[in-house]
């Protein structure tokens, strides 16, 4: 390739074509001051939809005003493990009602069992845990599921909850795999998908490289969890949407298929599981 022929290819647009950052944090003060053009950078890179997550009521109702501010951004409601400790009958009360915010709400979470940190009881994640869990059910909504360090209970709690489940469809993502390629296996027999983020990017991630490869493409969701998990070619900078293209490339390297490919399979997964609009 002539010098010439390597420039353009370098300066030239990125690929059209269209994703879903199925978990973004909208709602947090490092946004704040640019959150428009963070959104507007996001739509330019293809990502044409965007699951911001509610993570205690105060981020949940945030979350809720940002997807009544923006076409394209949808809301999550729920409690994350780390704040299980303030939930109490007003909070589950409250969380009903912004479940009632359709179209807006599109899922109940994040939730889960954090046993990494360990900033709430573990007897009180679990409780709380139970209790979203059956706040979905009752609402038809899915689930986001937040799981460090806790693989086994999580997927033994989901297990149960799948069986005594009483409404259809999909029954929700496993955030932020971490988990090893059998315990994906695990969670995709339940019927959920694998959401997969920056980390993926990284080096020595070689655990999350085979979940990517043994996870069929039909149950896997790309993800940024921004501001957090920068992807490798960012690292030590704020994460934003528009970096969830660099997720689903590394997904169409480990997978030898295209970025297209992986961008309309990955895409066609979030509606299906949190039932956005084409």
């Amino acid at each position: 390739m002539d010098h010439a022929s390597k420039s353009r290819q370098e300066n030239a647009p990125p690929e059209m074509i269209e994703l879903v950052d199925s978990h973004a944090h909208l709602d947090d003060r490092r946004f704040n001051k640019d959150r428009d053009k963070v959104i507007a950078r996001a739509a330019q890179t293809g990502v044409i939809q965007i699951i911001t997550i509610g993570t205690d009521l105060g981020s949940s109702q945030a979350a809720v005003d940002l997807a009544r501010a923006h076409q394209g951004i949808y809301a999550t409601v729920g409690v994350h493990p780390h704040d299980a400790r303030t939930v109490d009958a007003r909070t589950l009360a409250a969380l009903r009602v912004l479940c009632r915010r359709r179209p807006h709400v599109v899922a109940v979470g994040e939730t889960g069992l954090d046993f990494y940190r360990d900033l709430s009881p573990r007897d009180v994640q679990r409780r709380v845990f139970g209790q979203q869990l059956d706040i979905a059910d009752q609402m038809n909504l899915p689930v986001v599921i937040h799981d460090r360090d806790a693989h086994d209970e999580v997927l033994d709690t989901l297990t149960d909850w799948v069986r005594r489940r009483r409404t259809a469809g999909p029954p929700g993502v496993i955030h932020c795999f971490s988990g090893d390629a059998a315990q994906a296996q695990r969670a995709v027999e339940l019927g959920f998908y694998v959401g997969i983020d920056g980390p993926v990017t990284y080096p020595h991630a070689r655990k999350l490289a085979e979940v990517v490869r043994a996870v069929p493409l039909s149950r896997l969701l790309v993800e940024t969890d921004c501001p957090y998990l920068t992807p490798q070619q960012h690292r030590g900078q704020r994460n934003e949407p528009a970096y969830v293209r660099l997720v689903a490339q590394r997904i169409a390297e480990l997978r030898a298929l295209s970025l297209a490919e992986v961008a309309r399979v990955t895409t066609t997964n979030a509606r299906l599981l949190f039932g956005l609009p084409d």
